[in-house]
């Protein structure tokens, strides 16, 4: 039989034991990026196990953090700086792509969001070559993007002078390449949209309206209602085909992923 001064002492050592599991351990000033093995310390686990618990990123996949994971190794989501302006055309007097890009400020932490895309492109088309002189019209299709991508254009010309307000030409959609719906590049969604039988709008505003003319290249406004023309997407040199006017108007009032701008 155990004595009653033994008994005490067993008693003694396991609150003793008892205590220090309970205040010891943690994650306080431990915390980890990804999975690193030796990022740990002995204490009680979510899981509400004693032993060896983590404080590393992967301890949350593998689900053998330490109770205070969460407390001391808040998640920090991705930050990053606001877009910078957009560059020039990739190309002069042709349909080309600008970019603009964003940096990362501070990177995730501890299971927090992951960094968005750090770059966008949208198709654009400058209409001066590099030495500054004019790049002329021609007679092809209507090259047209997304009225999203079309925000922001200059409303000068390349010597300041101010360029007309614009107007809107409608379309009906006769015929569109494969190509267009199967697109998924961030820049070139938009082409998704463009479904055969639907009336679309196209603004014809600044740069690509000209003073001289008060027309945008292939809007069709020399055209009966009955031709057909032809027009190609910005970005996406495989999606084309070919459109009817409606009419032209004063301002754009067909739904968002129905309205385009003449580039």
């Amino acid at each position: 039989m155990m004595g009653s001064a033994e008994l005490i002492c067993w008693v003694l050592v396991a609150s003793t034991l008892g205590h220090n599991h309970l205040v010891t351990g943690g994650c306080s000033g431990k915390c980890c990026r990804s999975r690193d093995l030796s990022c740990s310390s002995t204490g009680w686990r979510m899981d509400r196990v004693y032993g060896t618990c983590y404080c590393d990123e992967g301890c949350v996949r593998t689900k053998d953090c330490c109770f205070d994971y969460y407390t001391e190794c808040p998640a920090q989501d991705c930050t990053v700086s606001d877009w910078s302006f957009w560059s020039g055309c990739a190309k002069p007097c042709q349909p080309s792509v600008r970019v603009r890009v964003r940096h990362v400020e501070q990177q995730p932490g501890n299971s927090g969001k992951a960094c968005p895309s750090l770059e966008e492109r949208a198709g654009c088309r400058e209409y001066r070559d590099h030495q500054g002189s004019h790049c002329g019209r021609s007679s092809g299709p209507a090259f047209i993007t997304s009225m999203e991508f079309g925000k922001g254009r200059p409303k000068h010309d390349s010597y300041g002078n101010p360029l007309d307000h614009g107007f809107c030409m409608e379309f009906k959609l006769e015929s569109r390449t494969p190509q267009c719906s199967a697109e998924n590049r961030p820049h070139t969604l938009w082409t998704r949209y463009i479904a055969e039988g639907f009336k679309v709008c196209v603004a014809c505003e600044p740069p690509s309206l000209q003073n001289s003319s008060s027309s945008c290249q292939g809007d069709g406004q020399e055209s009966h209602n009955e031709a057909v023309l032809h027009w190609q997407a910005v970005g996406n040199p495989r999606c084309s085909g070919t459109w009817k006017k409606v009419q032209k108007t004063q301002q754009c009032t067909c739904p968002p992923q129905h309205s385009f701008v003449f580039i």
